[in-house]
Parts: structure tokens; C-alpha cells; sequence
């Protein structure tokens, strides 16, 4: 049988892959997406997707316990696990069925299995059905990322999870132990500790948060600490003893080894790239650390073949991935591509209290030689903010003092991952503080909090 011959095969149907895929088909491109598992990838099925349904529930969960703050009762509240994660899988569910419409719609075809390259231009996938081979002249890599396992601190799905087990729970944890406070361990620490489990989260960096900037870092830790988490900065788990029904984890701290005991463990030391079994390096593809190595455009080196997403390096979102995606797909096409700017993407958090940010820290701004203004304006002063009973959290802006460029935001508190994309357009747009001071913000909203922070940054702020 003769190799079924595309334009564009997309190999990985994430968020960049199937956005890659859709992309080129609206160009005009004959387009196929190679899946070995799930339509959506990692993100619909087991990342942002489900994580934020099972963080929407403990946040009504939350609310429901604060009921008496508003005026209202509420009493012997409580939930039930299984419906929570029910509901998450549900979501996780429709989405990926979605991401199957809009493929017919497009008119791609979707071939489910094991792909490899074993030529230039060549597809071989192995499916239920016996192996199918495919051509094309471009070839997209989007097959994403997995977590990454530490040596003795292997999940086994009962004592010790990753995030997949997280998000389907074969019980509630009593004592739970987070190795790693990036955003999947904060987002899974925040979950269950607001549904009552007793969390401790261990951090090797010097703080929560390490990617953020360090003033929103101890914000937030302040916050977790007083929601009743433990946090270990500077501290390593060495080793975990498994017994039945608890794990004693070896936890080093300021040169000394402390046992703790715990009922669950949840690892979140990161992620490695989907980069096995491909052929990669019989093609000629340069990888560093289980990441391809790329240009700005996304190009391996190799003709007619990119690397988008997870797999193409930090920042490991989900959002980088599909912009790469179409990237990638107007380029084949010969259209004008935008590369992609890592500082100027936001990233999102979705702890209680949420976090944002975009662009420089303080501290990176400062390395990097900027003479910088630096506002701040937190949320007590903001009307809909103590409306809504929502009062802790803070907005920072930082800007060149010479120019005016806005070089980094930073935000916690409630909803600031919905407000981030201020800042971001603004980036975008390549703003100055005059830009942003002479914008009219509505009133009441969160935002205003916004444009004080940056009146803020040149001695003008009104509410503070």
C-alpha cells in the first residue's frame, strides 16, 4: 500500500499540535495529526484543564465555609471527593471530544498511534491496525512532555503520586507531603489542603514559587502558611521509606536530616521531553536534556521539520505552544511568522490566591543593567476587592525609567490570572507608563488596582 502523502503532519495533538493542525488546514495545507493517546494532550486530559475544575470546586468549597462573612449560612458543609473528580473528568472529557469535532471541521485527518521518522519527509505509525505510513514535506514534532521521576522517589500510584494520580485520587489524603513548589505542586498543595488535608510542601530553592518574583513569592507563602500549610525552603527530600499505608520521607534542611511520616506524597520536580522512539538523532536533531534544540522560528536544523511546545524547552505552558503552532503553520505556508517572545508571556498560577505574572522580575531587570521604577498597589485599596471579601494580594509593575517600557508585571490575589492579559497586550504593544496612565479603567473592578500600580511607579497614585 502506498505512504498517504500530506503537506503538514503534526505528530502530537496538545494545544500546540491540534492548533498547528487547524492552522494549516485554514491556510490550505492537506494536513494529518498523529495521537497516540488522547485528542488535547496532557493539557485537556491531565493538566490545566481538569486541575483547574478540581481547584474551582475547593474554591466554592472555601467560599462555602466563609458563607457567614457574607450574610449567609451555610452549615455542615462538606464534599465528596468522587464528585469532585467526577466533574473534572467530565470537563476534561467534553474539551477533548471538542478538539475531535473541530478536526472534522477542518477536514485533518487524525491517525491514532505510535509515531516515529524513520527517513526525512517519512511518518511510520504504528496503530491497533498494523503500522500506516505517511509523507510530507513538513513534519511538526508537538509530542509534549512527561513529569519527571528523581530516583527513589518513583510514583507508584498508591503512596506516591504524580499529577495524574492526583487528579484521580484513589483516597483523600490525611497528611500529604508536595515535593516541589512550581505551579503543578502549589496547585495541587492548594487543592487539598483547602479540602482539609494536613500539607507540607518541600522547595530545594530558597522559595515557593521559585520563577516569580520574590516579593509575590513571600506574598504568597504568607498566604499558604496562614491557610495552615508547612513550607521547607532549601530543603530536600533524599529518600522515601514505604510501609504500609505511610511513607517516611528523609528530608534534609539547613545540613540536618529530619523523618517525617506522611500518607501521601506528591511529586512535581518538573517535566521531561517526549523525545524517545522518534528517531531524532539518526535525523540529525540536536537534544539537550530530553528538549529539541531550536531556532526562534522553531526550526530543529533539519529541513522541513520543527519542534513546537513542551518539547522545544521552557516556558513548558500550554499557551507558547499553541502560538508556536500557528507560528509554525504560516511559515510553511509562507506567510510573515511572529516569533514567539518568552518575556513577554504570561505565566498563571491557580493557588489560592492566585498568581501572574509577565516579563521581568525586579530582580532580573536590575541584573540585566535597567535603571527601573517600580510600583505596587495592593488589594485593601481596591472597592470591588473588599467587595467581593477578597482584600490580600498586591499588583507590581516595573518600567524603564528611561523610556517608559513596561518590563515586567507581577501580581497575587484573587483573579489576577484573568487580569494579567492587561499587561500582556500592553507588552505587546510595546506600552510606556504615559500609554497606560492616560487609559481610563472601569470602575469597580479589580483592574483599577492596575492602573494604581503603575501611578504608583511615578509617584502619582490616588488610592494609597
Amino acid at each position: 500500500m502506498a505512504a498517504q502523502s500530506y503537506d503538514v503532519i503534526v505528530i502530537g495533538a496538545g494545544p500546540g499540535g491540534y492548533v498547528a493542525a487547524i492552522r494549516a488546514a485554514q491556510l490550505g495545507l492537506k494536513t494529518c495529526v498523529v495521537e497516540r493517546e488522547h485528542l488535547g494532550g496532557i493539557c485537556l486530559n491531565w493538566g490545566c484543564i481538569p486541575t483547574k475544575a478540581l481547584l474551582r470546586s475547593s474554591e466554592v468549597f472555601h467560599l462555602m465555609e466563609r458563607a457567614k462573612d457574607f450574610g449567609l449560612k451555610a452549615e455542615n458543609v462538606g464534599y465528596d471527593l468522587n464528585a469532585v473528580v467526577k466533574r473534572s473528568r467530565g470537563v476534561a472529557k467534553q474539551l477533548s471530544s471538542g478538539i475531535g469535532h473541530l478536526m472534522k471541521k477542518n477536514k485533518i485527518d487524525v491517525v491514532m498511534g505510535e509515531a516515529s521518522i524513520p527517513a526525512k519527509g517519512k511518518v511510520s505509525v504504528k496503530t491497533d491496525k498494523g503500522t500506516q505510513e505517511l509523507t510530507a514535506k513538513n513534519i511538526v514534532l508537538a509530542t509534549g512532555a512527561r513529569a519527571r521521576e528523581l530516583p527513589g522517589l518513583e510514583a507508584d500510584g498508591d503512596l506516591v503520586w504524580t499529577y495524574k494520580h492526583a487528579l484521580q485520587p484513589v483516597r483523600m489524603p490525611k497528611k500529604l507531603l508536595v515535593i516541589g513548589s512550581g505551579a503543578i505542586g502549589i496547585e495541587f498543595a492548594s487543592f487539598y489542603n483547602t479540602l482539609g488535608a494536613e500539607t507540607t510542601v518541600v522547595e530545594v530553592m530558597d522559595r515557593v514559587l521559585p520563577v516569580e518574583d520574590a516579593e509575590i513569592s513571600a506574598f504568597a507563602k504568607k498566604a499558604f502558611v496562614k491557610q495552615g500549610m508547612k513550607i521547607m525552603e532549601k530543603a530536600m527530600v533524599k529518600q522515601l521509606d514505604r510501609g504500609k499505608g505511610k511513607v517516611t520521607a528523609h528530608i534534609e534542611v539547613g545540613g540536618k536530616v529530619e523523618k517525617q511520616e506522611f500518607d501521601t506524597v506528591i511529586s512535581a520536580v518538573g517535566i521531561v521531553g517526549n523525545v524517545e522512539g522518534l528517531g531524532l538523532e539518526e535525523l540529525g536533531v540536536k537534544v539537550d536534556r530530553t528538549h529539541v534544540i531550536t531556532d526562534e522560528f522553531c526550526r530543529t536544523g533539519v529541513d522541513g521539520l520543527y519542534a513546537i511546545g513542551d518539547i522545544a524547552g521552557a516556558p513548558w505552558l500550554a499557551h507558547k505552544a499553541s502560538h508556536e503552532g500557528v507560528m509554525v503553520a504560516e511559515l510553511i505556508a509562507g506567510k510573515h511568522a511572529h516569533p514567539v517572545k518568552p518575556e513577554s508571556i504570561a505565566g498563571c498560577t491557580y493557588c489560592q490566591p492566585q498568581v501572574a505574572s509577565v516579563g521581568y522580575t525586579e530582580a532580573k531587570a536590575k541584573e540585566l543593567g535597567y535603571d527601573i521604577k517600580v510600583g505596587r498597589f495592593p488589594f485593601i485599596g481596591n472597592g470591588k476587592a473588599i467587595a467581593l471579601g477578597e482584600a490580600e494580594g498586591m499588583v507590581k509593575t516595573i518600567f524603564d525609567a528611561k523610556t517608559g517600557e513596561l518590563l515586567g508585571a507581577h501580581m497575587v490575589g484573587a483573579e489576577v490570572t484573568e487580569m494579567i492579559q492587561g499587561y500582556v497586550v500592553g507588552r505587546q504593544l510595546e506600552t510606556t507608563e504615559e500609554d497606560l496612565m492616560n487609559t481610563v479603567f472601569p470602575h469597580p473592578t479589580l483592574s483599577e488596582m492596575m492602573h494604581e500600580s503603575v501611578l504608583d511607579a511615578y509617584g502619582r497614585v490616588i488610592h494609597m
